[in-house]
C-alpha cells in the first residue's frame, strides 16, 4: 500500500466517520482536561487550597480510574453490541457529561468539574475497545498498519489541538471559562453527528452474556489475554508507553512554569511539539514497516525513548534563563532548541514504539476476543497510568526535581524494554533484521504473499549467507522456526537469540544421530501446532555462490507432516561480507557498497506428495535465476 493510500482511507466511509468520531472525542477530552489543569496551575488560589503539583498528577489519575473499573465490562459490551450503535450511545453520554462540566464552570464548582473528569474517563473507557476492534473488521490486512498509523496520528493531533485550544481559551479574559464550556459542549454535539455515519460493524459475539461482576470479569479478561504470551507482553509494552507518557506529560505545566520560566504559551509549545512528534512517528511506521506489521520498530522506538529522555534531563540542566518568557521569546534563548528537539523526538520514537504493538495485538489475538483483549489492555494501561501518577507524587514528595523525573523515567524505560525483549526475542530478531535491510541492504520481495497468513508450511531456500534467516524472517508476515546447524547455538549472542526464538538445532547423522532425529521430531511438533518451519536443504553455506543439491531431509519431513512446501530463493547476497566468498572482505565491501540490493522471491506452494528434493531444487533454482 502506498503512502497516499494511507491517507485515502480518510475519504472512505468505512474509515472516515469513525476517524472523525474518535478524533473529536480525543480533542474534547483534552480541551476540557487541559483547561482545568491550566486553571489550577496558574489560578489555583481562586479554586482550591491544594498544591498545583498534586492536582496536576491527581486529575489525570482520576480520568483513567474508570479504565481500571469498567474496561472489562466495556470490552464485553463492544463484542456483544454493533459498534456503530455503541459509538452513538457513547457520544450521547459525552454530551451529557459536558453539560455537567458547563454547570461546574459557570458556578465555579470544582467538585462538578472533577466529576466531569471521571465521566469523560468513563466515556473513553467505553469507546476504547470499539476504537481498535473496529479497524480489523473494516481494513484489509495490508491496510492495518497504515490505518493504525492514521488513527494514532489523529488521536495525538486531536490531543494536541484540544490541549492547545483548552490552554488558550481558558486564559482569555474575561470570557475564558464561558468559551471552554461552550466549545466542549459544541465538540460533543459534533462528535454525535459524525457517529451517525459510522457503517454497521456486526458484533463478533452477540450471544455473549455481559458479566455484572466487573472485578471478576477484569481478572478473567487478563487471564485469557495472558494465554497468548506474545500478545500479553505486547499489551504490557503498550501499557508501559502510557506510564512513560503520563509521567512525562503530567509534569509539562510545572516544567514550563518553574523550570523554563515560561507563561502559558510555553506549556502549549511543549504540548505541540510532543504531539506532532507522536503523530509523525505514527505515520512513519507505514513507510518504515514496508506496509506490514513490523515489530522490529518497537526496540527502535524504545531506544529513542530512553536516549532522548536522558538528554532532556541534561538539556534542562544546561538551560540558564530565569526571566519569565513567552513561546516566541523562548525560541531565541540558548538551549531551547535542544530541549524542544528532545521533546519532539520522544514523541516520534513513542509513535514508532506503540503503533506496531497495536497492530500486533490486533492481528494475533483471538478474532472473537478482540474487543475484550483491547479492554484488557486498557485495564493494564489504566493501572500503569495510576501507578505513574503515584510514582510522580512519591518522587516529588521525596524532593526530586522535574528534570530528575525525566531521567528516572528514561532509565526505567531502558530496564523495562530489556526485560520485555528478553522474554520475547522475536522483537530483537525483527529489529536486527530491520537494521540489516535498512542499512546494509535494500531488500525487494517478490510474491511474499504466498507465505500463508495461518496454518503450517515448510519453507525451503538456498543457503547463501550467515544472515539468511534474518532476511527471511524480516520478509515473513509471521514468526518462523528455523532449522539451523547446532554449532550456531554455541555462539554467545546469536545462540541466545535463536534458542529463545525456538530455532531447531540439527546436526549431520554421522556427527550426532540423536540430535538429528530430535530435530525431525521437533519439526513435526512445530508443524502440528500450525507453525512455519524454514529449512536450508543444501545443509551448508555455499562456497561458490552456486547451489548444491538438496538433501533428503525434506522428504522425511513431508512424510511425517502432510503440509505444503513453499520454495524461496535469495538473490543478490553472494559476495557480501556475510558470505563465504573467498575474496577480500574490504574489497567486497567497497565493491558492493552500503544499501546494495538483494531479493527474496517466493514460489507457489508445492503439495507434499510432489515435494521431492529434486523438484524443489528445480523450483528454487528457477526462482533464483542467474542473480547469485
Amino acid at each position: 500500500m502506498s503512502q497516499s493510500s494511507q491517507f485515502s482511507l480518510l475519504s472512505q466511509r468505512r474509515f472516515s466517520p469513525f476517524f472523525w468520531t474518535q478524533f473529536l472525542g480525543a480533542f474534547n477530552d483534552n480541551l476540557f482536561k487541559t483547561a482545568l489543569m491550566v486553571t489550577l496551575t496558574y489560578d489555583a488560589l481562586s479554586w482550591t487550597t491544594l498544591e498545583p503539583s498534586l492536582l496536576n498528577n491527581l486529575i489525570p489519575g482520576l480520568f483513567i480510574l474508570p479504565y481500571v473499573v469498567f474496561s472489562a465490562t466495556a470490552g464485553q459490551i463492544a463484542d456483544k453490541v454493533e459498534k456503530g450503535r455503541l459509538s452513538r450511545f457513547v457520544k450521547l453520554l459525552e454530551v451529557g457529561i459536558m453539560l455537567v462540566a458547563g454547570i461546574g464552570w459557570m458556578t465555579h464548582t470544582l467538585w462538578l468539574l472533577i466529576a466531569a473528569v471521571v465521566g469523560m474517563g468513563v466515556h473513553s473507557t467505553l469507546f476504547g475497545p470499539v476504537k481498535y476492534a473496529y479497524l480489523p473488521q473494516h481494513l484489509k490486512p495490508e491496510e492495518l498498519v497504515g490505518g493504525n498509523g492514521v488513527i494514532e496520528m489523529g488521536t495525538f493531533v486531536g490531543i494536541l489541538l484540544g490541549q492547545v485550544l483548552g490552554a488558550l481559551l481558558v486564559v482569555h479574559k474575561p470570557w475564558g471559562i464561558e468559551l471552554v464550556a461552550g466549545a466542549s459542549f459544541a465538540v460533543a454535539l459534533l462528535g454525535l453527528v459524525t457517529s451517525w455515519r459510522i457503517p454497521a460493524s456486526p458484533a463478533p459475539a452477540p450471544e455473549l452474556q455481559v458479566s455484572k461482576n466487573f472485578i471478576a470479569e477484569s481478572i478473567r479478561n487478563l487471564r485469557f489475554s495472558a494465554q497468548n504470551r506474545t500478545v500479553f507482553l505486547s499489551m504490557l509494552g503498550n501499557s508501559w508507553f502510557w506510564f512513560y507518557g503520563a509521567l512525562v506529560l503530567s509534569q509539562f505545566p510545572l516544567y514550563a512554569k518553574d523550570y523554563l520560566h515560561g507563561d502559558n504559551s510555553v506549556f502549549v509549545l511543549l504540548l505541540t511539539v510532543f504531539s506532532l512528534g507522536v503523530g509523525a512517528g505514527s505515520l512513519l511506521c507505514e513507510k518504515l514497516s514496508g506496509h506490514k506489521v513490523e515489530i522490529g520498530l518497537v526496540p527502535f522506538g524504545a531506544i529513542g525513548l530512553s536516549v532522548f529522555g536522558i538528554d532532556l534531563y541534561f538539556a534542562s540542566l544546561a538551560y540558564t534563563n530565569t526571566a519569565t518568557v513567552g513561546a516566541m521569546a523562548l525560541l531565541q534563548l540558548p538551549g531551547t532548541l535542544r530541549i524542544l528537539a528532545d521533546v519532539v523526538l520522544i514523541g516520534v520514537f513513542g509513535g514508532l514504539f506503540i503503533v506496531p504493538l497495536f497492530a500486533l495485538i490486533q492481528t494475533r489475538c483471538d478474532p472473537k476476543h478482540v474487543s475484550r483483549t483491547i479492554a484488557g489492555m486498557n485495564i493494564l494501561n489504566a493501572l500503569f497510568m495510576v501507578a505513574a501518577a503515584g510514582v510522580a507524587i512519591l518522587l516529588l514528595g521525596q524532593g526530586f526535581t522535574i528534570p530528575q523525573m525525566f531521567l528516572v523515567t528514561a532509565l526505567l524505560n531502558a530496564l523495562v524494554a530489556l526485560y520485555i525483549f528478553s522474554l520475547v526475542p522475536e522483537f530483537l530478531m525483527r529489529f536486527l533484521a530491520w537494521l540489516l535491510i535498512h542499512t546494509i541492504h535494500r531488500v525487494k520481495t517478490v510474491d511474499v504473499d504466498r507465505i500463508p497468513d495461518e496454518g503450517p508450511a515448510v519453507l525451503v531456500c538456498n543457503h547463501v549467507s550467515y544472515v539468511d534467516a534474518i532476511v527471511i524472517g524480516a520478509a515473513s508476515p509471521r514468526p518462523i522456526r528455523f532449522v539451523m546447524d547446532h554449532r550456531i547455538f554455541k555462539t554467545p549472542f546469536l545462540g541466545w537469540i535463536f534458542r529463545t526464538a525456538k530455532a531447531i538445532p540439527i546436526a549431520p547423522a554421522k556427527e550426532d544421530p540423536f540430535l538429528m532425529e530430535r530435530a525431525f521430531i521437533d519439526i513435526a511438533e512445530a508443524l502440528h501446532q500450525g507453525d512455519l518451519v524454514c529449512i536450508f536443504p543444501e545443509g551448508k553455506l555455499t562456497r561458490t555462490g552456486d547451489m548444491s543439491e538438496f538433501r533428503g531431509g525434506i522428504s522425511k519431513i513431508v512424510e511425517r507432516s502432510k503440509v505444503p512446501v513453499i520454495p524461496m530463493a535469495l538473490r543478490g547476497l553472494w559476495g557480501s561480507v556475510f558470505t563465504r566468498d573467498p575474496g577480500n572482505v574490504f574489497e567486497r565491501s567497497l565493491t558492493r557498497g552500503l544499501r546494495s540490493q538483494l531479493s527474496l522471491a517466493v514460489g507457489a506452494p508445492v503439495p507434499p506428495q510432489e515435494a521431492t528434493p529434486e523438484y524443489l531444487y528445480e523450483q528454487v533454482s528457477e526462482l533464483r535465476g542467474d542473480w547469485k
